[in-house]
């Protein structure tokens, strides 16, 4: 395998490789994923990450483990039961690779689709089945490509050159595929010659900001000052900023988004300080089944992220007790507007959200025809 473009997922020769995001910015390392357990642990240690992304790993992870438990699945001799032991099987999988984590919808919503898309194919024959499952998945990140491109182009109608730009954790194209998602009107006005200072905010624990996003900026030429988290209100009444561009995990019906941790206190900084909040979420992440934010799971993870992950040495007593929230939920009163591959969606959220899920309405319609990349 030659050198890859740089995307947190390839899926190539029936392979499925994803990007060790644990090792960035030190390590640009591919690994193949070939069964379940693999999948889970990748997803489950962040090695890939960014909602976009888990949807689409989970994808292609569901579509390579059921052909390796295709392996050790004894054959009947009668059709109908081999593909009602598939079914049960395939429910199996997708349940337990929809569990790495628990907040971003797009893991369960991907293993939702592929559960269905073997129902909906009426195969007649295992290999019929294995199609559809790998149609679907390839079809989840075609879906997410053009996504990240359509949100690139309204991010971008939002956005002038020569803006400075405060980002949050890492939705760029580490987190999605190409572009990502609230980075995308970033790097396509790079390509059309504007001119943005993005500041990337660190994002402890787990460093997104400093590892992910400011490496990727950097990398592609763009212009990205680091900052640690707690720095957020003085660059901005410095006068530094003049809007803010986040990621979503899950956006509610009532337009409460649940990012990563941080994201809330730079919602209320920025409407303190009378600055745009923007939220990129496609409408993949977006959950009408949960009505606001107070009904979203929030991810606790492991202490040992902020007692020594970056560390030589441990940075506090072992004895002392840690409270890790992988995200929090940014309240809809502080979202100027969200962006969607089909639109941008401004106030009332609870209208506007179900209107263009249910492709009601372009909320926000480009003159320009998105081109195809």
């Amino acid at each position: 395998m030659g050198k890859l473009e740089l995307a947190p997922v390839h899926f190539i020769d029936g392979k499925l490789y994803i990007l060790d995001q644990t090792l960035l910015p030190e390590e640009e390392v591919y690994i193949e994923l070939q069964n379940k357990e693999e999948v889970f642990d990748a997803i489950k240690t962040l090695k890939v990450r960014g909602a976009p992304a888990i949807g689409v790993a989970a994808g292609y992870g569901i579509y390579v483990s059921m052909r390796r438990e295709l392996m050790s699945m004894p054959s009947s001799g009668y059709v109908q039961e081999d593909l009602m032991t598939f079914g049960g099987v395939l429910r199996d999988v997708c349940k337990y690779i929809g569990s790495a984590r628990p907040t971003a919808v797009n893991l369960t919503w991907a293993a939702e689709r592929m559960e269905l898309a073997f129902k909906n194919s009426h195969a007649t024959s295992i290999r019929e089945a294995a199609k559809a499952l790998l149609n679907e998945a390839v079809e989840i990140h075609s879906e997410d490509i053009q996504a990240c491109r359509a949100m690139g182009e309204y991010g971008l109608s939002l956005l002038g050159s020569g803006m400075g730009i405060l980002t949050h954790c890492n939705a760029g194209t580490l987190a999605a595929s190409k572009y990502g998602t609230c980075l995308a009107p970033i790097y396509l006005g790079h390509e059309q010659g504007y001119e943005f200072h993005v500041y990337a905010d660190e994002t402890r624990p787990l460093l997104q900001g400093a590892r992910l996003t400011a490496w990727e900026l950097n990398r592609e030429g763009i212009d990205v000052t680091l900052i640690c988290d707690n720095m957020a209100n003085t660059v901005m009444k410095q006068g530094l900023i003049d809007a803010v561009v986040v990621g979503c995990d899950r956006m509610t019906a009532n337009g409460d988004g649940a990012n990563k941790i941080g994201t809330s206190a730079l919602a209320v900084l920025a409407k303190e300080y009378d600055i745009p909040f923007y939220m990129f979420v496609p409408t993949s992440s977006i959950d009408l089944n949960t009505l606001s934010g107070e009904d979203i799971e929030i991810e606790i993870r492991d202490e040992e992220e902020i007692r020594s992950l970056w560390y030589e040495k441990p940075m506090t007593p072992q004895e002392v007790k840690i409270f890790n929230p992988a995200f929090d939920v940014t309240p809809a009163k502080y979202i100027t507007a969200i962006v969607t591959e089909k639109g941008i969606v401004r106030p009332p959220f609870d209208v506007n959200l179900k209107a263009i899920v249910n492709g009601e309405k372009q909320v926000e319609e480009l003159d320009s025809s998105l081109e195809e990349f």
